[in-house]
This record gives C-alpha cells, sequence and structure tokens, in this order.
C-alpha cells in the first residue's frame, strides 16, 4: 500500500462540492494510466481503463468518494469570530477546543466554547453557539482571513500509530480513493474497468447518482469504510482493524455478487469480515443499485476507528487486502457472470 499516496490525499482539503484539492492530485496519480478521463459538471472524476480481453466482458465500474466533512464559514460577527454550517454528518460533541483551517490559505483557528469556569453544567454544546477563532482583533481583520462560503476543514496529521496502524482525517474515504488509484496504477485487466472518484456523497450520495447514470457499469462495487469496534460500538455485527475488509450482506447488495466476492477471497486466502446491512448503506453503493434499470452491486469497507473525526484510525493492511480481492475479482470475470449472477437471484 502507497502510504505516501495515502497521506497526501488524507492531508487534502475537500469538503464536500470543494474536493478540487483532494481531486488534483488523484489527477495526478491516474495521468497515463486511464482513458477518457473527464471531470464532470458535479465533480466526479470519470475514467476508463480498457481491459485486455476481447469485447464481450461485463463492464465492471468501481467507485471511491472524495469527499470529506467539515464546516463552511456562515457568517464573521463584530468580534471577529467566525459562525460557521457544519458540511456532512459532524458531531457537535467533538468540537469544542479542536483546531481548524479556515479558507483558501487554510488560516489556523480553533473553535471556541464556553470556558468550565462560567458552565460546568454544560455537557453538549450546539453548534450553533460555537464560533471560531482565528486570532482577528475585529470584523475587518477576520474578513481578510475568510469569508462566508469558504471552507473549514481539520488539520492534515496523517500519522503512524500502535502496530502498523494509521490516523488522520478524512481516511473515510480518502483510503479508499488511494486503493482505486493503486489498481489503475497496475497492469491492464481483463475487462474494461470503469472508475468514478466521486463527488458530495456525505451530502447525499450525489456524485454516485450521476456517475452510475453516466458510465453505464453491468457490475458496480464502492469502496468505503466501515465500523471497527471501540466503545460504544457493539462488537456482533461490526469489524476488527487488521482482519481484513469488510463485505456486507442486505438488501443493497446483489447476492450472487457478494458470493462471487466470498469465493474469491477463499481461493486467494484473502481474510474478509461479514457484516448484516439490513437497509440503507449511506454508501456510494445505495445510489448505484438503482441507476439505470439497476445495477448489480457490492461494497468493500475498510474497518475504521473514530469515524468522522480528524483522528480516523486505520490498518493499511486492510486496504491493501481489499485491493488483492478486487483485482483478483475482475480478473476472473467471464462473459456469462452477468447472466449467471441474475439468473441465480430470480431463481425459485
Amino acid at each position: 500500500m502507497n502510504l505516501e499516496l495515502m497521506q497526501q490525499l488524507s492531508d487534502a482539503r475537500g469538503v464536500s462540492g470543494q474536493e478540487a484539492e483532494a481531486r488534483r492530485i488523484i489527477l495526478q496519480a491516474i495521468d497515463g494510466h486511464v482513458e477518457d478521463v473527464r471531470v464532470d459538471a458535479l465533480g466526479n472524476v470519470l475514467a476508463l481503463k480498457p481491459g485486455r480481453a476481447p469485447a464481450g466482458l461485463p463492464r465492471v465500474m468501481v467507485t471511491a468518494h472524495v469527499d470529506e466533512i467539515g464546516f463552511v464559514v456562515r457568517s464573521v460577527d463584530g468580534e471577529g469570530l467566525l459562525r460557521f454550517y457544519s458540511v456532512g454528518g459532524v458531531d457537535a460533541r467533538i468540537l469544542p477546543g479542536l483546531r481548524v483551517c479556515v479558507g483558501a490559505d487554510a488560516a489556523p483557528g480553533v473553535i471556541m466554547w464556553k470556558p468550565i469556569h462560567l458552565g460546568r453544567e454544560q455537557r453538549t454544546v450546539p453548534l450553533d453557539n460555537l464560533r471560531i477563532d482565528v486570532g482577528a482583533r475585529d470584523r475587518a481583520e477576520a474578513g481578510r482571513l475568510a469569508r462566508p462560503g469558504d471552507m473549514i476543514t481539520f488539520p492534515g496529521e496523517f500519522t503512524p500509530v500502535g502496530d502498523g496502524a494509521v490516523r488522520g482525517k478524512a481516511l473515510d474515504n480518502r483510503a479508499g480513493c488511494a486503493l482505486l488509484v493503486e489498481l489503475l496504477q497496475g497492469e491492464p485487466l481483463p475487462c474494461d474497468l470503469l472508475v468514478a472518484f466521486t463527488c458530495q456523497e456525505e451530502i447525499g450520495l450525489r456524485g454516485a447518482q450521476v456517475a452510475g447514470q453516466a458510465l453505464q457499469p453491468d457490475v458496480a462495487i464502492a469502496l468505503d469504510v466501515d465500523f471497527a469496534v471501540q466503545p460504544g460500538v457493539e462488537a456482533d455485527n461490526y469489524v476488527e482493524l487488521g482482519k481484513g475488509p469488510a463485505l456486507p450482506v442486505g438488501p443493497n447488495f446483489h447476492p450472487a455478487l457478494g458470493e462471487q466476492l466470498r469465493n474469491t477471497a477463499r481461493r486467494h486466502e484473502i481474510p474478509l469480515q461479514h457484516v448484516v446491512a439490513p437497509g440503507a448503506t449511506g454508501t456510494d453503493a445505495w445510489a448505484i443499485q438503482v441507476a439505470r434499470d439497476g445495477v448489480p452491486t457490492a461494497l468493500l469497507g475498510i474497518p475504521l476507528r473514530n469515524m468522522h473525526s480528524p483522528v480516523e484510525t486505520l490498518d493499511p493492511r486492510d486496504v491493501e487486502r481489499a485491493g488483492r480481492l478486487l483485482a483478483h475479482f475482475i480478473a476472473d470475470v467471464e462473459g456469462d457472470f452477468l447472466q449467471a449472477a441474475l439468473a441465480e437471484s430470480v431463481a425459485p
């Protein structure tokens, strides 16, 4: 696993709708390895890696979302403090005291909170009551650093931790982006590989809705993260760091496609974890599944601790195993795969 690329992507700034910095890194990394690369009107990076086998094999689509959670400047008050909105699923409980980067120049700021001396009874702070201090003395000075609509992110602090793990912001889902880049940089696979680095996943799977329609895949696999066991997360239906990617089962996923992936993992001795997803997964897979007249879809989830925080933690070995599984699966795709899968799914 290319940890240097993962770090570059993790540290890059790119909240939903403002993914340009991370997108530039991806475009540079895949240059020369794909054809028909384009950035669509929404901000998705779409490309084709042609297969080496004759025409007639299914067109396999793999996606990973580029955007991260964060904030946007709402206004500047008279004291030079910034009010802000959240972008994506941000938990206000973790925010007081955290450092952030504001605006195009990533001005350093800190999210202010009521000193404990003045409010010991307070347990949580509503987002609307928080402000960001960028060190400005008044509104005019703050206005030179930030203006309404500017992006706010956590600072990039990618670092190794523990026994082979890494920690940083936006590993949901820049780890998936790094994996997909490495897949594209590898040798051609038998079938055409359609790729979508999607935007605006964190605010409603918008990029995936567009990409699924634009690329017209026969089969799709979304790369994302899954909840690793930690305090507050029940262990009976979640995954562990270092034990391989998760392959969820449930109504969002085509059962025959999932079985093909499990068989591939067994043949190549790739550890795979089991998760039940009884409804909406909140991933690109949910949108792609219903593109056009329906697309057989699966999801590979990288175990991740501290999701939607500035200290997301994963084991790169799980990312590498997900990449091996994808490469072997795509290499084994045969011309009658889709027909056989669909026939099995409707058999009495």
